[in-house]
Order: C-alpha cells, then sequence, then structure tokens
C-alpha cells in the first residue's frame, strides 16, 4: 500500500524567485555541497525556454539509519532524484538503492502574501512485504525533513544574491 505526502514550505521570496532558484544550475550546486550528503552530485542538467530538467544523487551514511534500514540496504542511502520544471511547477521522482519503490510527486511554487509557497503532493510506495509500510513512513518523513532544509537554504542563497 502507498503512503501519501503532501508537504509545504514557504519563503519570504517570491514564486518567481524561488522558481529561478530551482531551475538555475549554479542554485543546484551550491544546495548539494552544502546539505546533499554523501557523494552528492548533479548527474544531468539539461534547460530550454520552456522546461528544466535534472537528475540528483543525494547520500545519507549508513550510520545515520535506523537499523531496519540499515539491514535492507547492506550500507549507505543513496537517493538518485529527477526532477523537470515548467511555468512554476515541477514533477518529481525518486528511486532509493536497493529498495524496491519509489517516490513520485508535483510541485507548485505560488506567491503567498509578502513570498511564496511551496506545495509538494505525491506518493510513496516500497515493495518489500512487512517491511514496506515502515520504509514509505520513514522516506516520506525523511523527505519533509530534506524540503526544509532545502527551504532554509534556498531562502538564504536568494537573500545572499540580493
Amino acid at each position: 500500500m502507498a503512503r501519501r505526502i503532501e508537504h509545504h514550505t514557504t519563503s519570504p521570496h517570491s514564486a518567481e524567485k524561488v522558481f529561478g532558484a530551482m531551475t538555475d544550475e549554479t542554485y543546484l550546486r551550491d544546495r548539494l555541497a552544502a546539505i546533499g550528503g554523501t557523494n552528492s552530485a548533479l548527474i544531468s542538467f539539461d534547460k530550454t525556454d520552456e522546461r528544466t530538467s535534472y537528475q540528483l544523487k543525494q547520500g545519507v551514511p549508513a550510520e545515520h539509519l535506523p537499523s531496519a534500514v540499515k539491514a535492507a540496504l547492506g550500507g549507505d542511502l543513496v537517493i538518485q532524484r529527477t526532477e523537470t520544471w515548467a511555468a512554476g511547477a515541477g514533477t518529481v521522482e525518486v528511486a532509493v538503492n536497493g529498495v524496491p519503490g519509489r517516490l513520485e510527486g508535483s510541485f507548485t511554487v505560488l506567491d503567498n502574501g509578502s513570498g511564496s509557497k511551496t506545495t509538494l503532493t505525491g506518493e510513496v510506495k516500497v515493495s518489500i512485504p512487512l517491511l514496506g509500510g515502515k520504509l514509505e513512513k520513514l522516506i516520506a518523513e525523511q523527505v519533509a525533513v530534506l524540503l526544509d532544509k532545502e527551504s532554509e537554504f534556498t531562502s538564504e542563497w536568494l537573500a545572499n544574491r540580493g
């Protein structure tokens, strides 16, 4: 059974500026360097007038994982994340090494008062008997933590650029 996820973050910056950051190669590299984890990398980046697509690799060392997850993975957690953005909205697909499952969802970035609000709506599905539900819950929780960190980083990154 899949687990729905909906997570909101806010920024003091306009939706246009946040969207601009989310589709900026320098921003992505800076974000990965600051909070991407073990062996993080921007695997691919493609930008046209209409759309931006990229793939990121992020890592979480095994010692930061719950024992059941550590045992299932047999090592570090490696996250492959693909995002496609166009006109203030995006899609995301996340796969995790050694886990038969994925997160799929969509982002919206909208003006909200004097700033903006970014929303991820999606679903986490892990197909492992007995452990799937626990891993889905863990992944959903960790995605929320990561999105909060990324939102903080984005606000600081934009503030430092005037």
